[in-house]
């Protein structure tokens, strides 16, 4: 097998943008429908197969895995590659996206959730989901989820089942581990909010639940639960709609 960087052109940390723009040079310059020369249609093959390999964050990754392994082999001064090492000096979002869950799934959960929560502070619009496939994000995201409930960051967990869900939701059809999440998240919502988060987050977390379309029971339990926390920040007029909204 080729090395799908040296195929594109493009370093071994790469994001995905720069993949992206070096695939698209590359199909300029070899595409035969645009070159009208067919004798580069093997090249042009290659480009689109390293292209496949490393847009997607699973093939890209068992790529990284199995072609280090090999080149380990033919070049001794590789054997003492560290691949936590090499995402740990990365700074690019794609790498400590990745970081987070290559520790999570390497008993480094501690380091996992930190780096996690280092993440969503200093990058507002910080997304896991972004740099993995539906079913990765789904399996190491209900993972990382647990831990953060483990350790009471319960804020943290909800907003991250949160995109799951709404992940799922734009699937035609649902993952078949998605009722464990949904459990899960309702499980969280019922009793991991009200009067262990603060109101003010509280209050948050119960109007983003009201979207994720959990059941008209579940949402009455929310407004409920809403106008309990504008009662206790003294809106009573907001709470009294809450209140009678839940009845309905």
């Amino acid at each position: 097998m080729k090395d799908f960087y040296e195929v594109l052109g493009v370093r071994e940390n790469a994001t995905l943008s720069e993949i992206k723009k070096a695939y698209r040079k590359k199909v300029k310059d070899l595409h035969p429908d645009l070159t009208g020369d067919v004798s580069q249609k093997d090249k042009f093959d290659e480009v689109v197969k390293a292209y496949r390999g490393l847009s997607d964050a699973r093939q890209r990754s068992i790529f990284d895995e199995s072609f280090i392994l090999r080149f380990k082999k033919q070049n001794r001064q590789y054997d003492s590659f560290d691949y936590y090492k090499w995402l740990s000096e990365r700074d690019d979002e794609e790498s400590r996206a990745k970081l987070i869950f290559f520790t999570l799934m390497h008993q480094k959960e501690d380091e996992a959730v930190a780096e996690f929560k280092k993440m969503q502070m200093n990058h507002s619009d910080f997304s896991l989901k972004k740099w993995f496939t539906r079913e990765d994000f789904m399996d190491y995201g209900y993972i990382l989820a647990e831990e953060l409930v483990i350790r009471s960051e319960y804020y943290d967990a909800f907003l991250l089942l949160e995109q799951i869900i709404k992940m799922e939701y734009s699937y035609q059809y649902f993952y078949i581990f998605f009722p464990e999440v949904i459990d899960f998240t309702l499980n969280i919502l019922k009793k991991n909010i009200d009067r262990v988060i603060p109101d003010e987050l509280a209050l948050d977390v119960y109007e983003r639940a009201l979207d994720l379309n959990l059941g008209k029971a579940n949402d009455r339990f929310f407004l409920q639960k809403m106008g309990e926390e504008y009662e206790r920040l003294g809106d009573n007029e907001t709470a009294q709609i809450c209140f009678n909204e839940s009845r309905k």
